[in-house]
């Protein structure tokens, strides 16, 4: 008889451009829903377990950017499978151990709820750890942005500081950024979208590589 392979069901996962999952749940704040916050914009991030060390350096990293963050309306919220009791526990050691306040909310996921409507758990990483996820909601609460990493890897807080400061930036401007673009560099102009405005393009004052391509100064 032919060996039966064991089957395992990958965690369904949200959608660039679709609204975010709507939740409510316990957190170090007390009990919030993802509908709290419309009207900012939230960066919703997990982390494996508290007590951690890699998760630790996260945690100061956030705290160091959340003024910065605080100026763009925006907000944080982590989330592990960790209970309330934990967080708070390992929040006062943070505060104790290494002198950093963690200001934001962290969402206590003991039943993983959270956690699968965003696909937060990898099988192929660990059943009972979420990875480390980010995602970026904007103050309509569509889903933005979402970036993974494995448990190893410690997040860098510089670019999801420069993340939000694009799609902010893209909003308001309607232009894209090119790679590795920071406030105060040029930005994209979108491609003409017929003919005529591609002949008309190379005249409008940008600088322009070719019709395609033209960049500008915000």
């Amino acid at each position: 008889m032919e060996e039966m392979k064991e089957v395992r069901e990958m965690p369904s996962l949200p959608r660039l451009g679709a609204p975010a999952p709507q939740f409510e749940a316990v957190t170090t704040h007390g009990t919030l829903k993802l509908e709290d916050y419309k009207g900012s914009w939230l960066i919703l991030f997990s982390h494996p377990a508290d007590f951690t060390p890699v998760c630790t350096t996260e945690f100061i990293g956030f705290a160091e950017i959340y003024p910065q963050l605080k100026e763009m309306n925006t907000e944080l919220l982590g989330l592990s499978i960790d209970s309330v009791y934990s967080h708070i526990a390992w929040v006062r050691n943070i505060k104790e151990k290494m002198g950093v306040d963690i200001p934001f909310p962290v969402i206590a996921d003991l039943n993983k709820d959270v956690a699968t409507k965003y696909g937060m758990v990898m099988p192929g990483e660990s059943d009972t750890e979420t990875s480390r996820c980010v995602f970026i909601i904007d103050d309509k609460q569509i889903i933005r942005a979402m970036i993974y990493y494995p448990l190893t890897t410690g997040r860098n807080m510089d670019e999801i500081l420069r993340t939000m400061q694009a799609l902010q930036a893209t909003d308001k401007n309607g232009i894209a950024t090119p790679a590795n673009w920071r406030p105060g560099d040029k930005v994209i102009v979108p491609p003409p979208k017929t003919a005529e405005m591609a002949d008309k393009r190379v005249g409008e004052g940008y600088e322009c590589s070719d019709w395609y391509f033209c960049k500008k100064e915000l």
